[in-house]
């Protein structure tokens, strides 16, 4: 069992933003999803996780070793897939690979070779190691940026929206082995797109302007907000009318009318109660983290 712990981080860039703001959770193996918009500090403190930036304060601890004062001490255990990545050209799939495994020093040919060989296989991309890279699709770059961040059988593998810009069967296809890859690892999915959260982690956070709104099981954040959700179908002329004095959590389109979700601890008049979703939860911890 693998235990990431973090415990009062923080982290102010030079121009004065605070990227980080006293942020603590701990999370064992499984996928954990970090929840929050572009800009919400997400990347922030996945460099900092990795050990490819200091923080100013805080504590980063895996597996009990100080990730802080030891940056090494997690980036041996580390795979990362970044959301875009560059690849050299005319290199095919499995040279790639061998390139990078040499540089996380596997340095045995034989070694390489089947592990190569056998994450190939599990993103379903044996057929086309000798392919070029570059000519791949999204998705199927998509699997292979997984493929080498489980070079080296890593411990903690980081992964940035890594189904931006899919199609729904790639992303489905993608989403199935991310979640193979979590059961004895720890897999943190940084992601603004909240139906990834809900299909594939078992715990997450919400994050915005660097500080950590919520954490917790999906279903357990739902709960919280179970019975306080209220919707209230209206037409576009009266949805402009309520939106200028009114606050709400968010809207979305059914068959030409627009539906309005509220969060309320009482029965607003109009409105018919709604059963709580994770969209509910993210938008409601937004807005109320805006409005303080």
């Amino acid at each position: 069992m693998n235990i990431l712990s973090i415990s009062g981080l923080h982290k102010t860039y030079p121009n004065g933003v605070r990227a980080i703001d006293n942020i603590s959770f701990e999370i064992g193996n499984g996928m954990f999803g970090l929840l929050g918009p572009n800009g919400a500090g997400k990347s922030s403190l996945m460099k900092t996780i990795a050990g490819l930036q200091k923080a100013d304060g805080g504590e980063i601890l895996f597996n009990g070793e100080d990730v802080l004062n030891d940056p090494s001490s997690i980036k041996k255990h580390l795979g990362f897939l970044p959301q875009d990545f560059g690849v050299y050209p005319k290199v095919s799939a499995y040279n790639l690979l061998n390139h990078l495994a040499i540089l996380k020093g596997i340095t045995k040919r034989n070694e390489r070779k089947a592990q190569i060989n056998e994450l190939l296989n599990k993103v379903n991309l044996y057929e086309q190691r000798n392919r070029e890279v570059h000519t791949f699709s999204g998705g199927m770059k998509q699997r292979f940026g997984v493929a080498q961040a489980l070079l080296g059988t890593p411990k903690i593998i980081i992964v940035d929206e890594p189904t931006a810009g899919l199609d729904p069967e790639e992303r489905n296809r993608l989403n199935l082995l991310l979640s193979e890859i979590s059961k004895n690892r720890i897999v943190i999915l940084s992601t603004h797109l909240v139906e990834d959260v809900k299909n594939l982690c078992y715990q997450m956070a919400i994050i915005q302007n660097g500080t950590l709104l919520c954490v917790g099981a999906p279903s357990e954040l739902m709960t919280k907000i179970d019975n306080k959700i209220w919707q209230k179908a209206m037409t576009h002329v009266q949805f402009q009318e309520f939106k200028t004095g009114h606050s709400f959590i968010n809207y979305e389109f059914k068959q030409g009318e627009i539906c309005v979700n509220i969060f309320s601890e009482h029965h607003p008049e109009g409105f018919t109660k709604a059963s709580a979703t994770l969209e509910h939860v993210y938008f409601h911890h937004l807005k109320t983290n805006s409005t303080q």
